[in-house]
């Protein structure tokens, strides 16, 4: 299965997308339009979500596997959070142990690979990019409370 088989389903203020379990992240393959090269477990969310201000994705590695190149990037910091099984993260000459847990941040000019250590699970991961320097606030600040009581009565259902 390809993301463009994925339906978001959609409201004024809203998108939801149901990826199904961890476990079955394999199911996706994600060809790169550029180049001739195919990612199994890999789903990009920005066009899904219509995301404007971060491309998301969800990940998965099998057991043994590791990433077959460094990569880093022109603009966008990463952060990866890593929400199953562990491995190792190399960033420039520095490697460091991930697991279910590990949150890690490259900067764009950090040359980064990992891989999955453990010989019988998958690695799993969340990645999210975004224009370093691009969100000098607090989330905090961002937020603000509305005087509407909670209800779960009578609201439509996707």
């Amino acid at each position: 299965m390809t993301q463009s088989t994925l339906l978001a389903k959609t409201g004024q203020n809203f998108a939801v997308v149901d990826l199904g379990t961890l476990s079955q992240l394999h199911q996706f393959n994600f060809e790169a339009p550029e180049i001739p090269f195919q990612v199994k477990g890999k789903v990009f969310l920005k066009q899904l979500l219509d995301l404007t201000s971060a491309e998301i994705s969800v990940n998965m590695l099998p057991p043994g596997q590791s990433i077959p190149f460094y990569h880093k990037h022109r603009l966008n910091e990463e952060i990866y959070i890593f929400v199953r099984g562990q491995g190792e993260f190399q960033v420039d000459e520095r490697v460091f142990p991930i697991s279910e847990g590990t949150v890690v941040r490259v900067d764009p000019e950090g040359e980064h690979c990992f891989r999955n250590t453990s010989d019988a699970e998958e690695l799993s991961w969340i990645v999210i990019q975004s224009r370093v320097g691009s969100y000098p606030d607090h989330t905090i600040q961002d937020g603000y409370g509305i005087q509407k009581q909670v209800s779960w009565v009578g609201k439509d259902r996707i």
